[in-house]
């Protein structure tokens, strides 16, 4: 099939990728010169393991390009997916200009039937407003699918191209039979395509990305309080996971949840709940207790350093908000990180993959209040204490004695509880995680 996606951010570029990689023809347009003069040469702008590999596949046998041009890209298709940004509004309400303004460039350029399909995460109600934009500007026969994407940074091209499910939001039947076939080569073992109509295509994304956000922060609320009792969170977590009702996933204790869609869709399910005059309790809690959870650490790092931390630096081991992928968007290390400097910290700072995104993220602290470096191990010279925010695999198995030997306390206080507490106090490391008993 012809396949356009508007966008080229990461839903659209993993989708555009992996559509070509199934055998269509796919053009992958955004207004981003600069980006789209850099992926014509295979060079990707976001880190996700396998894509470039993908990427330059697909250019390679041609089943893949890209352009600014979007009267080409309507024209030379029979799909089109919308996959640009909905970036929050300052009430957390999803801002859906980008969507209509594309919408409204479809009607102006569409040459025959189309399907036009909201891939961006968009509130319910955007499949009717959409096409009432495109029916402005054109004569021809429109179909408009609501197809939510279920992506996981760093998993992404597992999960489009084995995914749990496909949701297809439409009432169209030629549209739906479109769809499936676009659909089928990823569903070979069974997995279910579910048609439903466009609003609660749209809500499904919402109520799915909300629900899991809510098992995160009541987790850290049932850890905060192990804290207080000695009871052991891992504990608790095998026990309550082995119920098939709950199940063992987005039940790890932390410093909260961070990236692109949790924070933002939670916000923008409470405000969508209050435009219908209706309220989210539930929600407005997960989101509260999630704030507070990104400097937990902090109070452990104060009772620790009885005389003060001002002064002192700290080594920060992870920036991006999860392991895989340098998306620092709501990251719990920036918030804890900017909550040390206020206290009078200094920080030195290693991401695998989210250094470049780090320096513009904290421009006016680098090389002051913030050093970043390129090796794990240098961040640590000198340093008065450890502290861990991602669960990189690298961070897992490190040498602990040369960790002893580089800093000034041998003190690590771990925000992903990655290290077993016995196994630090004989290493003679005190060690402060989440949740955890047996903490020096």
């Amino acid at each position: 099939m012809k396949i356009s996606v508007i966008g080229t951010g990461y839903v659209g570029l993993v989708a555009g990728t992996c559509f070509a990689d199934s055998g269509n023809e796919v053009i992958c347009m955004d207004v981003d010169q600069k980006k789209i003069d850099q992926l014509k040469n295979g060079k990707i702008p976001i880190y996700e393991p396998g894509l470039e590999e993908m990427i330059k596949l697909n250019l390679r046998e041609e089943r893949l390009s890209f352009t600014t041009d979007m009267k080409h890209s309507v024209e030379n298709s029979d799909i089109i997916f919308i996959a640009v940004g909905t970036p929050p509004d300052e009430d957390g309400s999803a801002d859906l200009k980008y969507v209509l303004d594309v919408a409204d460039r479809i009607g102006e350029y569409a040459n025959g039937y189309k399907v036009v399909v909201d891939k961006s995460t968009v509130p319910v109600g955007t499949a009717d407003k959409v096409m009432k934009v495109i029916k402005k500007r054109t004569k021809y026969d429109i179909a408009v699918v609501s197809n939510p994407e279920f992506l996981k940074e760093g998993s992404a091209i597992g999960d489009f191209m084995k995914p749990d499910r496909v949701i297809i939001g439409a009432r169209d039947p030629d549209a739906i039979e479109i769809m499936k076939d676009v659909y089928a080569p990823f569903v070979r073992t069974g997995k279910p395509i579910i048609v439903m109509d466009e609003k609660s295509a749209e809500l499904t994304k919402y109520a799915a990305n909300s629900l899991l956000a809510t098992k995160i922060s009541f987790m850290n609320e049932i850890a905060n309080l192990c804290d207080q009792v000695g009871a052991n969170v891992e504990m608790v977590r095998k026990g309550i996971g082995s119920d098939s009702r709950i199940g063992p996933s987005f039940i790890f204790p932390g410093t909260g949840y961070g990236g692109s869609c949790f924070p933002k869709d939670v916000k923008a399910l409470i405000h969508m709940a209050q435009d219908h005059t209706s309220e989210m309790k539930i929600l407005k809690s997960v989101e509260d207790v999630n704030e507070k959870q990104k400097t937990v650490l902090l109070s452990k790092i104060k009772n620790y350093f009885k005389s003060g931390i001002s002064n002192k630096t700290f080594t920060v081991w992870g920036l991006a908000f999860k392991p895989k992928t340098d998306d620092m968007r709501e990251a719990p290390a920036i918030e804890m990180i900017e909550a040390l400097i206020k206290e009078g910290v200094r920080i030195n700072a290693y991401d695998p993959e989210a250094t470049e995104e780090a320096r513009w993220r904290f421009k006016d602290y680098i090389d002051k209040e913030i050093i970043l470096f390129d090796k794990r191990y240098e961040a640590l010279n000198g340093a008065d204490a450890l502290v861990i925010m991602t669960e990189w695999n690298e961070f897992r198995e490190p040498d602990f004695l040369y960790i002893k030997e580089l800093l000034n306390n041998s003190v690590i206080f771990d925000g992903r509880n990655i290290y077993k507490p016995d196994r630090m106090r004989k290493m003679g490391i005190d060690y402060f995680s989440i949740g955890r008993p047996g903490e020096v």
